[in-house]
């Protein structure tokens, strides 16, 4: 039987941990891609994480290459090429270089991998989701952003610390954009099933909130290089769940039209995802006040693309 087959493109912190979290669970052979200059980077890290393959016990076959001709036959691409957001540098400075990114590796993505599915992790999300799209010509349940996972999972993190529990008997979701953006849903928060506001304050609660908010920053402060742990394990939670058909039902940057009245941008819902990529949206009723925050996250996700369209009315 033909392994399953996953390339990264972008061999950086991120993309080089999403190989490794791919190789341990064992979801296929691997291709990790980089530009030419940096093609030494994305070789090198591929040899050292097949070298892993008999102490960790996973059999793949781990490619590093610069040649879009390597990830043909791929099932899902996770997308981290982008720069991040350096000092001094605008918003607009930042969507302005990453669409330029991102639009290359996309239209290589439409040649040669042309029935894959794509993960875009690269920043700013919601714009580059909307670019990648756009781009492909892929239909909306091929493309989709990651950020609800790791959000989320920042969230039932700091929920689980603040109780002495195990964060696998947190359940939690956050809706909306990345950072800033994300909605809190408390009401809809438990502890194998027990209420979170059963067992801690609204205020505990709303810091944890806060804190997942803030958490790549909070990172970024401490070892001055942006997180890369768990974005690229959300991103893999994402691809095992495409790659095995497992549908589970993951926090995603999805197409939305008529779901939460969104009006046809991808913005982050729960998502059922399996081997048809983003194949459903789940869609619930909101209080008036989450979906007053969600429409304001909404509008947020409207403007960059709103940007994103005026710099590239290509891509209108």
């Amino acid at each position: 039987m033909q392994r399953s087959k996953i390339s990264i493109i972008g061999a950086g912190n991120v993309g080089a941990t999403c190989a490794h979290w791919a190789a341990t669970k064992e979801l296929g052979d691997i291709v990790l891609l980089d530009i030419p200059d940096k093609v030494g980077v994305a070789q090198g890290k591929a040899l050292d994480l097949a070298c892993c393959g008999p102490l960790e016990r996973f059999d793949a076959n781990i490619v590093g290459t610069s040649d879009y001709k390597d990830i043909a036959g791929s099932e899902v691409i996770i997308l981290t090429a982008g720069l991040p957001r350096k000092p001094g540098m605008s918003r607009d400075d930042l969507i302005q270089t990453n669409v330029k990114i991102v639009r290359s590796v996309s239209e290589k993505i439409a040649e040669f991998a042309p029935d894959s599915t794509i993960i875009v992790v690269s920043n700013p999300l919601d714009a580059m989701v909307y670019t990648a799209w756009k781009v492909t010509g892929f239909p909306t349940n091929r493309v989709m952003g990651q950020a609800g996972a790791l959000d989320v999972a920042r969230y039932r993190a700091f929920l689980a610390m603040e109780i002495g529990c195990s964060i696998e008997d947190i359940s939690a979701l956050l809706l909306g954009g990345h950072g800033d953006d994300m909605v809190p849903l408390p009401r809809l928060t438990s502890v194998h099933g027990v209420p979170i506001t059963d067992l801690l304050p609204m205020e505990t609660v709303t810091a944890c909130v806060d804190r997942a908010k803030a958490g790549g920053g909070e990172i970024v402060k401490l070892m001055g290089t942006s997180a890369f742990y768990a974005p690229a394990s959300g991103s893999v939670q994402m691809a095992e769940a495409i790659i095995k058909d497992k549908k589970r039902i993951i926090p995603t940057a999805a197409f939305c039209d008529k779901e939460f009245g969104v009006g046809g941008y991808f913005v982050g819902v729960p998502a059922v995802l399996g081997t048809g990529g983003m194949e459903k949206v789940i869609e619930f009723v909101l209080t008036d006040d989450e979906q007053a925050l969600f429409n304001e996250s909404a509008s947020h996700v409207k403007d960059l693309v709103a940007v994103v369209k005026k710099m590239f009315p290509e891509l209108a």
